[in-house]
């Protein structure tokens, strides 16, 4: 199929004489990636700054101070809205685009800003964090789609992993901005007010933003899909994409069938598309990421270091690392695969948590040596740098490309759910595990968790470097349906590249 045979696309393309030479344009791709990104920017930072944030409002509460449930709640109630937000932002995708739903995120999240600076007791400020929660969670389901539907195939794995690299970037600047104001007045009221700036700015910006093509398309709207992908491709790749398109939008009509929650257990090739995703998105929390970078402080103070301003700037230089890793990352997905790279990465973080579990054993038993605390340090460094350019972006690229178009906005709600349900899970037991059974032993615990995640990235990952959504789709009817699905064996050419 041609565009111009396209119903609503004749000489369409006569309106865009300026694109028909070029590939595709460099600078817009990127923009709209940057742009969608500030969504995960104020993840980051809404996540990292409270940890400073919170030293300053036990000053101010006293009811904090004495309760550790208190300071608990506080720290872990954005991630309670972001439960809630992933869980409902997978429906407002598909139902309004992807344009809308990051303004509706970006309103939320800059009312719980609001709410949070301006608290006058714990329990506003409780409800502050879950607005603001609520508004990062529509922002995780939206900013990997939009991108992923806006870019081209070959290059669309690094472009999503930039979204990973904002939420890094973030976490950089919340601790660069809780040391910039630890001596102005309002202390945290600053810290946790300021994360509205980048809200408003990205609203503004997007209202400059196209919707996506692809989302354009499925809601019959061509002619707008086509004025977005012109700017992207050229003439020659922008009918395959139209093609590609079409050829989707007809199979869904054939088969007359909405997209429904249920659908995706009912339907074999979307049910093993989400369990891959949503394992990924299960596995990179379960392995330790959060509660590795929570316990950094106590690793400082094993290698005989108390001081808190070294502990901060420990901070500074993992969180550092972590963003620097995801750079890398978003050079190796698109050349290594996602597949090759998550598991070199799990393997990588196995070793990383073998040798941080055998410090704090050795620590226990010989607590005079200020050795195994540099060992402990190393190990942490190792990790940071083995998880982040891997484990880091991989689960959000590949959940942005694995699920059918009328199922990417449900899929990619539930398996961000995932992702947030587990990151709450961690934090709120990491600590009263280390208690019951040692900290070595719960590192080693984390050790096993990722040998299991390895077999289950080789078993159940497929490689999607480089294929377009309409070749994902066949690589689960292949795997749904074996040799009955008659088709290119698109399985083999993954794993080959």
């Amino acid at each position: 199929m041609t565009i111009g045979s396209m119903p609503g696309s004749s000489g369409y393309l006569e309106n865009f004489p300026d694109r028909k030479m070029s590939y595709f344009s460099n600078s817009y791709v990127v923009s709209l990636t940057l742009v969608a990104g500030i969504g995960g920017l104020l993840f980051g930072y809404d996540t990292g700054v409270i940890s400073g944030a919170l030293l300053y409002i036990k000053d101010d509460f006293e009811a904090v101070e004495r309760s550790s449930f208190l300071q608990e709640t506080i720290v872990s109630m954005v991630l309670v809205g972001a439960i809630v937000g992933a869980a409902s932002g997978g429906w407002i995708n598909d139902a309004y685009g992807r344009k809308k739903a990051t303004l509706l995120a970006d309103v939320v999240f800059t009312a719980g800003a609001i709410v949070m600076a301006t608290a006058p007791d714990p329990h506003v400020l409780i409800l502050g964090r879950f607005v603001a929660g609520l508004g990062v969670g529509v922002a995780s389901v939206s900013a990997p789609v939009y991108i992923a539907e806006a870019s081209p195939s070959e290059i669309r794995g690094g472009l999503v992993s930039t979204n990973v690299l904002m939420i890094t970037s973030g976490q950089f600047l919340s601790y660069l901005v809780n040391l910039g104001f630890t001596e102005v007045p309002g202390t945290w009221r600053w810290m946790l007010g300021v994360s509205a700036v980048p809200a408003v700015i990205q609203f503004c910006l997007m209202l400059f933003m196209p919707e996506s093509p692809r989302w354009l398309f499925m809601k019959n709207e061509q002619s707008k899909a086509i004025a977005v992908l012109s700017k992207i491709y050229g003439i020659v790749r922008l009918e395959d994409e139209i093609a590609n398109l079409s050829a989707v939008l007809e199979e869904e009509r054939q088969n007359k069938s909405s997209a429904s929650y249920m659908n995706v257990f009912k339907s074999k090739e979307i049910r093993l598309a989400f369990l891959a995703g949503a394992g990924l998105q299960a596995f990179q929390q379960f392995t330790g990421i959060n509660t590795v970078m929570y316990y950094s402080p106590t690793i400082v103070q094993m290698a005989g270091f108390q001081s808190n301003q070294l502990a901060l700037l420990l901070s500074l230089i993992i969180s550092a690392m972590n963003a620097g890793g995801t750079v890398l990352g978003i050079y190796l997905i698109d050349h290594m695969g996602r597949k090759k790279l998550a598991l070199s990465s799990l393997f990588g973080v196995i070793g990383s948590l073998l040798i941080l579990s055998g410090a704090f054993f050795a620590e226990t038993s010989d607590s005079s040596s200020g050795l195994y605390g540099w060992i402990a340090v190393i190990g942490l460094a190792l990790y940071i740098a083995f998880f982040s350019p891997g484990m880091g972006p991989v689960p959000w690229a590949v959940n942005s490309e694995i699920y059918p178009q009328q199922y990417r906005g449900i899929c990619g709600g539930m398996s961000a759910t995932v992702n947030w349900v587990s990151n709450l899970i961690m934090a709120q037991s990491f600590l009263s595990v280390a208690d019951a059974v040692g900290t070595g032993a719960t590192f080693l615990i984390l050790a096993g968790v990722a040998v299991v995640a390895f077999v289950f990235v080789f078993m159940f990952v497929p490689e999607t470097k480089g294929l377009t959504f309409l070749e994902v789709e066949k690589i689960w009817k292949e795997r749904a349906w074996g040799n009955s699905y008659h088709t290119e064996n698109l399985l083999e050419k993954g794993n080959q590249s």
